[in-house]
């Protein structure tokens, strides 16, 4: 059985080697979603929706295989970043982030596969947040892009060569929510070494 691998399956997305801003179409996607806010160090409704949403993915995967003899490896963690003052990325003011962490779903598994996994995974693991845990469509289309290498304290520079150069020459504007996406697993990986991809979608400006 071949397992479906979505870093292999949309490579320019999930394994870029630009570490400059570059322009990129990302088509729809479907995810495992949880929402939250605060510092990711330090909240604890961080780390129990991280557990949670890593509870659900499994529970599908494990289920695709022996229900549906389709294989797939879970994706990395991925995560929506926001704020009212866009300012605090820069800053790294992590108390005021608000988040959305995500896991991409092969195209084949459905809502109701989701919702039995969630269900499974919540009678097996009795953790809280896997009630929150659910099934989020994106299309983010036209985004700037880039491979982060580091720290991801590190990042501040990239997002404000983004935000104060790169948009402003190429006559562009935000249109979505900033995306990260952890391909390196942070507790096997020295923080030098970290792998991060930075996204965000954006617009023709007005």
């Amino acid at each position: 059985m071949t397992r479906y691998d979505i870093k292999r399956e949309l490579k320019p997305y999930y394994a870029p080697k630009n570490a400059d801003w570059a322009l990129v179409d990302v088509p729809e996607q479907q995810f495992l979603a949880i929402d939250g806010h605060g510092d990711p160090n330090t909240s604890t409704d961080y780390a129990r929706a991280v557990e949670a949403l890593y509870a659900v993915a499994y529970t599908v995967k494990f289920a695709s295989k022996r229900d549906l003899d389709r294989d797939f490896v879970v994706g990395p963690l991925e995560g929506l970043w926001w704020s009212d003052r866009p300012e605090v990325f820069t800053a790294r003011a992590k108390d005021e982030w608000s988040w959305r962490m995500l896991i991409s779903q092969p195209d084949w598994i459905t809502e109701e596969h989701i919702d039995d996994a969630r269900k499974t995974a919540l009678a097996k693991k009795g953790l809280p947040a896997i009630a929150d845990v659910r099934r989020e469509v994106l299309h983010e289309g036209t985004s700037a892009q880039l491979l982060h290498v580091g720290p991801y304290d590190d990042e501040g520079p990239a997002l404000a060569r983004l935000h104060d150069e790169y948009l402003a020459a190429n006559k562009l504007r935000m249109s979505g929510l900033h995306h990260e996406i952890y391909l390196s697993d942070q507790r096997r990986t020295e923080p030098a070494k970290l792998k991060t991809v930075l996204r965000q979608p954006v617009r023709t400006a007005d």
